[in-house]
């Protein structure tokens, strides 16, 4: 018996619903359509649908990871003028502070899984214990908290090093609270991006889909240097000294945090309101029974009956 998966027609962008309007001289005499520009089944506009519901959602991903991209990119600046020591005879490297991060990460998922989903199973009702939306939703509120963090510890962090010729006497492990964080948001966000683009993503296109999580994180680097150029810009205007300086002790990093932070809850805002349009895609599974062998002939003219546009939507 085979088994294949029909996406059912919805009333989401409508217009793409034309595509499927049959008229005078569109079809051939075997039943199929004479140009496939002009003439779609309902199946390939569904398909349609789904990568343009989902593009909302990846911006909203890249927004998010470019607070990740700050603090990977401004950490081991901030480690270089900190205390490395873990007790007297240890030194953490600066380039290994990072790790924090991957490490929370890797905590904190196996506890998400066998702890948290349970428990939210109960209250919801929901097999994973809350909807995919709502996984990344979660990481987009923890990550502007980790930039605000980021932003004290920053300050505390330059003021310190003002005060003892440049060279911060605090712990590195200072920089441990806002690591984590971002790792929590890496497991809600990140992996909720990666099983959301599975599980929407047209069929014929999931090959795809875990690719275009790697591409939220290349747009969220680019948009990463784009703020920086333009945030030094536009703090050196009139003689004034830039956020980002090459000694961050110079500059005010900590208001770069915090600006990055503002751009979190809009994005945050922009999320929820995405999310609150977005309609999954709907899907009715069919069966054939494939018990006899097919002439060339007959296998043909199947192929041509699964690919024709059978399906009439009125106007």
């Amino acid at each position: 018996m085979l088994m294949y998966i029909h996406l059912l027609l919805s009333f989401v962008l409508r217009c793409l619903n034309k595509g499927a309007i049959v008229r005078d001289g569109d079809i051939n005499d075997d039943g199929s359509a004479r140009n496939s520009w002009e003439l779609c089944s309902i199946q390939q506009i569904e398909e349609v649908k789904c990568l343009l519901r989902i593009v909302p959602i990846c911006i909203s991903g890249i927004i998010c990871f470019v607070a990740l991209a700050q603090q990977f990119t401004y950490i081991i600046l901030q480690t270089l003028t900190m205390d490395c020591h873990l007790g007297t005879h240890f030194e953490i490297p600066a380039g290994s502070v990072i790790s924090i991060s991957l490490i929370a990460l890797t905590a904190f998922l196996p506890i998400y899984g066998r702890i948290l989903v349970p428990i939210a199973r109960r209250f919801t009702g929901v097999e994973s214990g809350i909807t995919l939306l709502q996984r990344q939703g979660i990481g987009l509120v923890i990550s502007p908290i980790s930039m605000v963090v980021a932003g004290l510890v920053e300050h505390k962090r330059r003021n310190s090093a003002l005060s003892n010729g440049g060279k911060s006497p605090m712990s590195v492990m200072w920089l441990a609270p806002q690591l984590i964080l971002m790792g929590i948001a890496e497991a809600f966000n990140a992996v909720g991006q990666i099983e959301f683009y599975n599980k929407q993503f047209p069929e014929q296109m999931l090959t795809l889909a875990g690719s275009l999580f790697f591409v939220t994180l290349a747009g969220a680097n680019y948009l990463s240097t784009a703020l920086a150029n333009i945030t030094r810009k536009v703090t050196t205007r009139d003689g004034h000294t830039s956020w980002l300086t090459d000694d961050i002790n110079l500059g005010k990093l900590d208001y770069y945090f915090y600006f990055i932070a503002l751009i979190g809850v809009l994005n945050l805002f922009y999320f929820l309101i995405c999310s609150h349009y977005y309609q999954y895609k709907s899907m009715s599974l069919h069966a054939e029974e494939s018990i006899k062998v097919h002439t060339k002939e007959e296998a043909e003219a199947e192929a041509d009956a699964n690919t024709a546009p059978w399906e009439v939507v009125e106007q």
